[in-house]
């Protein structure tokens, strides 16, 4: 291991106990599985998909096999609850019979209308494409982008968050017992500043990242100096609107839905709702109540619906927003700080008299904290859900 990197901690954000320590690879260690991967993607490139759908069904077989296990490792590693852990293995074997049953058709051949005689666009596998992907639903954000990226005949290394190590070995195992070739599908245990010379590497075709949007941004410029197709999927924020004729009491327990999956952690989840003021009061009194009744827990507990937040820094962040929004005037309507517990957690909060120039409203809040904003009607609620730099 280089001297200037720190080893990758695998860390229980219920305890703060240190589960396991991984070094980063090596220049070599990198070098040998890119050239893993390059073989591999050689081969695989000229099966059927009919033959590439083999494995992959064993891939879903496997991960309903293991979920107790798979999901328990999440659950320990990242925080989520042990439920909604499960819930996220079921979906990613859903994810894979859909690629293996459908991808031969998603990418046939396309005729097109030109002066020729006959004309078409044909997909072809592009290599091996490196994946930056995040922590929060740490299977299924790789399944999602490995079954169809394999099922188009591509390679992948997986460059996975720094928190889950033992997620991204688990994922690698898995593809390697449903018969995937060897080398198809590498995770490269890596710090963030090892990610450019792969990126750089003339093996790596392509890159895909899902996370932050300063992330993406970094990423898309080093891929587009190195002239590599890139696919982004970065931050949201969300808007949730009530208007006057909402069923109320329906409305409260979706948005509590909304916000509150995965302990918030989720970049498509709800987090500004916006409310006309003729029924803001009322919403915000039953908001406030469902997200108070929520079970804060032990993770690994089947009752309990929030968790801690997976890292003490994403934790830090949370309260950074909510206690400088509250200095500005917003109105905490339960929660509002950490609670008792041991472990990175976050009390399901609701905050009312959020206004736009207030951080739980301009950034993205990632963890159990809603911010509802009044309106004086629905052309006004429009323009506030659109009044976000976030693009999801």
């Amino acid at each position: 291991m280089s001297a200037t990197l720190s080893p990758i901690n695998s860390i229980n954000p219920a305890s703060a106990e240190v589960l396991a320590r991984f070094d980063p690879f090596t220049p070599d260690e990198v070098d040998h599985a890119l050239d893993q991967a390059e073989d591999a993607f050689i081969a695989w490139r000229e099966r059927s998909f009919e033959e590439r759908a083999v494995p992959m069904r064993r891939l879903a077989a496997l991960l309903r096999e293991r979920a107790d296990r798979y999901g328990r490792l999440i659950t320990l590693e990242m925080g989520k609850p042990i439920v909604e852990a499960r819930a996220e293995l079921e979906k990613c074997a859903w994810g894979c019979e859909h690629y293996a049953e459908h991808a031969a058709r998603y990418l046939a051949d396309e005729v097109i209308t030109t002066n020729a005689r006959r004309s078409l666009v044909a997909f072809q596998p592009l290599g091996i494409v490196l994946a930056v992907m995040p922590w929060n639903f740490p299977f299924w954000q790789v399944i999602r982008f490995a079954a169809p990226a394999l099922m188009a005949g591509n390679a992948a290394v997986l460059k996975h968050a720094s928190n889950v190590p033992q997620c991204a070995l688990a994922i690698e195992e898995v593809f390697r017992d449903a018969g995937f070739p060897e080398g198809l599908l590498r995770t490269l245990l890596l710090a963030g500043s090892q990610v450019e010379p792969i990126i750089d590497d003339p093996r790596v075709r392509a890159v895909t990242l899902t996370g932050s949007s300063d992330t993406g941004s970094r990423i898309a410029q080093l891929a587009g100096r190195a002239l590599k197709k890139t696919v982004l999927e970065l931050g949201g924020s969300d808007p949730f609107i009530v208007l006057a004729d909402a069923d109320l009491g329906q409305a409260a327990k979706i948005a509590t839905r909304a916000r509150n999956q995965n302990t918030g952690q989720s970049c498509i989840a709800a987090k500004r709702f916006i409310a006309v003021e003729s029924i803001a009061t009322d919403f915000e009194r039953r908001f406030a109540a469902e997200v108070a009744a929520l079970q804060v827990g032990d993770p690994l507990d089947t009752q309990t619906q929030i968790g801690p937040l997976a890292r003490e820094d994403l934790r830090e962040t949370l309260e950074r927003q909510v206690r400088e929004s509250v200095g500005m005037g917003a109105r905490v309507l339960t929660g509002g700080g950490r609670g008792d517990r041991k472990g990175w957690y976050y009390q399901p909060t609701v905050l009312a008299d959020v206004t736009e120039n207030m951080p739980v409203f301009k950034e993205e809040t990632f963890g159990p904290v809603a911010a509802v904003v009044r309106v004086r009607d629905a052309d006004e609620a429009v323009r506030v859900a659109n009044d976000s730099a976030y693009g999801l």
